[in-house]
């Protein structure tokens, strides 16, 4: 992962915001679906690797009493942290994950996979499903988000990355949200619907 590493640091170098997570539609929009199926309005402790400038983690870190974001780039390590700056339930590391698993930290009721599996090469991308397995609470959630159109830094599909999620993470799937650019899906070792959850059923 050198040259994705060297290309991401180029990146940095040239822009606060290189995907324009801040402001592009497409990317509010995603949050906000990213957001809306997660099935419990808050999480004791999530975790959420790849976190890039922060922004995803802002709003995550309203719904988590504890959230630990990390990121493999000291920028962007830097970034999340002057993003989420008044939010001292949030602890920002540098960290490469899977290998830097924070397992000091766990276990978590919510871990994230955002924008960062088909970064991986085949065996990473199965230590990090063995790592997610290891670290869900007996109650936990795990949400991934990808975007799915080709794009020459990818090992990996999105199809392909939430497929391995889920036959190796011993989670249920409820919630599934797939289109042309996007694919979200959301699983849980307690499968129940939101309004089995909230007695409605």
């Amino acid at each position: 992962m050198s040259s994705t590493m060297l290309d991401f640091d180029e990146l940095y170098r040239h822009s606060d915001d290189p995907w324009r997570l801040r402001e592009g539609w497409y990317e509010l929009r995603k949050r906000a679906l990213t957001l809306a199926l997660l099935p419990r309005p808050r999480y004791r402790n999530a975790f959420e690797p790849g976190c890039a400038n922060g922004e995803l983690t802002a709003e995550l870190a309203a719904r988590c009493d504890a959230l630990l974001a990390v990121d493999l780039h000291a920028r962007a390590v830097e970034l999340a942290r002057e993003r989420v700056a008044r939010a001292s339930n949030v602890r920002l590391e540098q960290r490469k994950v899977p290998r830097e698993w924070p397992t000091e930290h766990g276990p978590f009721d919510l871990i994230v996979i955002s924008e960062f599996a088909y970064y991986l090469e085949a065996a990473e991308l199965e230590a990090l499903a063995a790592r997610i397995a290891g670290s869900l609470t007996m109650d936990g959630t795990l949400l991934a988000c990808h975007w799915r159109r080709p794009f020459a830094e990818a090992r990996v599909s999105a199809d392909r990355a939430h497929a391995l999620f889920d036959a190796r993470c011993a989670v249920a799937r409820v919630a599934h949200h797939d289109e042309a650019d996007l694919l979200i899906d959301v699983w849980s070792r307690d499968a129940r619907s939101v309004a089995q959850r909230e007695g409605l059923l």
